[in-house]
């Protein structure tokens, strides 16, 4: 296995690529009780079009999620996340835009635990009567979401910014689409995206890395397999397709978001160094520490729950910015306007310095949790970067990196969704 220091962090990275493909990323704790695992596909609700040994496919909505929430099953007839909690483990997994996890965190019989979750994601089972049982339960899954404003608003502005983009659709499908789902679907789909090849496996705790390599080299499938190409459309423009929308949900305060396409940023070590800029100034333009969040706060136009990011992935790249607001359009002239001010002022020298260092040990920080150190290892694996990098990166950012990514942001290209309170 290749290692690289991290001498400023106190950390050393194991990586392999195994001959089937799979790439390790391991990091090594010692003394550390708690040990963490992340085995991630390189497949998530976008990738519904997608092409694979000359060959074009086209999906419905919904088959990343569904295909997770079918994994937990097995030919013998036991669920392995049972067999983990049992263990010891604590298990769970998740599917996004980008991306679908299996993880467990556990502080005993970590290399038996391994050995289920890779054997678990590994063996494929499906049944028509248990697609159909499925179909029923994620259709329910559905209904739920469509009530609740969170959905609601972030599904909404999705739709407002992205004209053709797979983005647009939700993870979880709708109850038509998944309903188009078969067994023989799930066996397709899980023969491509989670062929070695198209995956990682991510540890951190008190462990060896050459043991983590050769239970990999053991419990997973020696074919390679073909990478997918994924196929996301036509490359989107830069305005929105609609800059308002409302709807009433049962509330008590409005709620919005929002948003605006950005360039995307390719891959590798410039695509986490634009992660890096986007993130800073954020906190300096809407952060917490703000003259802006502080302004709008003291005026309650603003409330704990105001936050501020930019999502990468998939081809795209995408602000938000939401909370609770009574006046939701205010709001939205008042971030005009501190951009406005911004570009034609420049930030302040002296607090973007700041912003940096608070930036810098946020980062460091979150070197103690494993989950969210094993999570950003198998976003960079999938994006070409790795995610340690970051804190290097960080030191080197100029004032006018983050004022030329301010500059971008014009009033025409922001859209707004908001949900209100419904009239009696």
């Amino acid at each position: 296995m290749e290692t690289k220091a991290y001498p400023q962090l106190g950390e050393a990275l194991y990586s392999a690529t195994l001959p089937n493909g799979l790439r390790l990323r391991v990091i090594p704790k010692k003394g550390f009780r708690s040990r963490y695992a992340v085995f991630a596909a390189n497949y998530g609700g976008c990738h519904r079009r997608f092409s694979v040994d000359g060959q074009r496919r086209d999906t419905p909505a919904g088959v990343a999620h569904f295909l997770e929430h079918k994994m937990f099953d097995l030919p013998e007839g036991d669920r392995t996340l049972d067999r983990l909690t049992a263990n010891g483990a604590d298990p769970n997994a998740f599917t996004s835009e980008d991306m679908t996890c299996y993880y467990f965190q556990c502080t005993e019989h970590f290399e038996e635990n391994l050995r289920l979750l890779l054997h678990l994601v590994s063996t494929p089972y499906f049944t028509e009567e248990t697609v159909r049982k499925e179909q029923g339960i994620i259709g329910q899954e559905i209904r739920m979401s469509e009530d609740s404003p969170d959905s609601a608003v972030f599904d909404g502005l999705l739709r407002q910014l992205y004209a053709r983009h797979p983005i647009r659709d939700r993870i979880l499908g709708t109850e038509e689409s998944i309903g188009e789902i078969t067994a023989q679907t799930l066996y397709d789909c899980h023969k491509v995206f989670y062929a070695p090849c198209n995956m990682c496996l991510c540890v951190e705790g008190d462990v060896d890395p050459e043991e983590i390599e050769r239970i990999a080299r053991e419990e997973l499938p020696e074919e390679r397999g073909s990478a997918p190409e994924a196929d996301f459309g036509e490359e989107e423009g830069l305005l929105p397709l609609e800059r308002l929308r409302r709807r009433e949900m049962d509330v008590s305060a409005p709620q919005f978001l929002i948003g605006a396409k950005l360039r995307p940023t390719g891959k590798g070590t410039e695509a986490l160094r634009q992660h890096l800029i986007s993130a800073l100034s954020l906190r300096q333009l809407l952060g917490s520490s703000s003259d802006f969040y502080n302004r709008l706060y003291a005026q309650g136009l603003l409330n704990r729950d105001f936050d501020a990011e930019v999502a990468y992935g998939v081809g795209i790249a995408t602000l938000f910015v939401g909370g609770e607001s009574s006046d939701p359009e205010g709001v939205l002239r008042a971030v005009e306007e501190e951009l406005a001010r911004v570009q034609r002022e420049g930030l302040d020298p002296v607090r973007f310095e700041r912003a940096k260092r608070a930036s810098f040990g946020a980062r460091l920080r979150g070197l103690e949790d494993f989950e969210s150190v094993c999570l950003s290892l198998a976003e960079g694996v999938f994006d070409d970067y790795c995610s340690l990098d970051a804190t290097a990166l960080l030191q080197d950012l100029s004032i006018n990196a983050c004022e030329d990514f301010l500059r971008e942001l014009s009033p025409e290209r922001l859209a707004i969704s908001i949900i209100e309170p419904r009239r009696t």
